[in-house]
């Protein structure tokens, strides 16, 4: 049943990503300083940053860099961490499609794991929104998200190894996928795919460069496109 619409849709997702800066936060952090001890200059990190606003990928990358990985190896990990990226923009395709193209085009920059989340729950609760409320609730999310990644960023390049290792801030990677993820495994194809990166990633994990990471990655999404054809196949049976 649809549910009454809320007055502010651009506030309603900023209130909805503030929790996020719990652990977006950290996480900025932890890649700035892991950028100034990998040896980039200020303006390296923050272009770096800028431009991919991809925490997961960016760690990614810059470790293969650190190793001197080829460049193939570095980008082709980078494209495969972030390739759920395209599968959020297939899932809000039919949600924010009409909006103007600069629009989508900003909403394609900015779309990150925090604000594909939110709207995948808002947009399902809210069916009757138009497309200008959530086209604002989206950018509402990255509104906090965003800006917060680059000033953490910054920060952690400005600290560099002045940060105690007790703080241990490489808890906010797995802590934020963990709180994204969660409540969206509600299906058998979402666990059928996460189980299996889960296993995969354990099992290759002595495979150079990272290379069990983009195998992992490519077949748990066949199995999770299989189970999920098997799916809707047995439906229509």
């Amino acid at each position: 049943m649809a549910r009454s619409k809320p007055k502010n849709t651009y506030r309603m997702g900023i209130r909805d990503a503030l929790p996020f800066l719990l652990v977006v936060g950290p996480f900025g952090l932890l890649f700035g300083v892991v950028a100034a001890e990998s040896g980039l200059s200020v303006a390296q990190s923050m272009a770096f940053s800028t431009v991919v606003l991809a925490g997961a990928s960016q760690l990614a990358a810059l470790q293969l860099m650190v190793e001197n990985a080829p460049v193939l190896i570095v980008v082709a990990t980078a494209l495969a961490v972030n390739l759920r990226m395209a599968m959020y923009s297939a899932w809000l395709a039919p949600w924010l499609g009409a909006a103007p193209l600069w629009q989508r085009a900003l909403a394609a920059y900015v779309n990150v794991d925090q604000s594909f989340a939110c709207s995948a729950v808002r947009f399902e609760q809210y069916p009757d929104w138009t497309v200008a409320q959530r086209m604002a609730f989206f950018f509402g999310v990255v509104t906090p998200i965003a800006p917060g990644w680059l000033a953490m960023t910054a920060l952690g390049l400005w600290l560099g190894e002045g940060i105690p290792a007790w703080m241990a801030l490489d808890f906010a990677m797995p802590i934020c996928f963990l709180a994204l993820i969660g409540p969206m495994l509600r299906t058998a194809a979402h666990l059928a795919a996460a189980g299996t990166s889960v296993l995969l990633a354990l099992l290759l994990a002595g495979i150079p460069y990272n290379l069990g990471l983009l195998i992992a990655a490519l077949v748990a999404m066949s199995v999770g496109a299989r189970v999920e054809l098997w799916q809707a196949r047995g439906t229509a049976a």
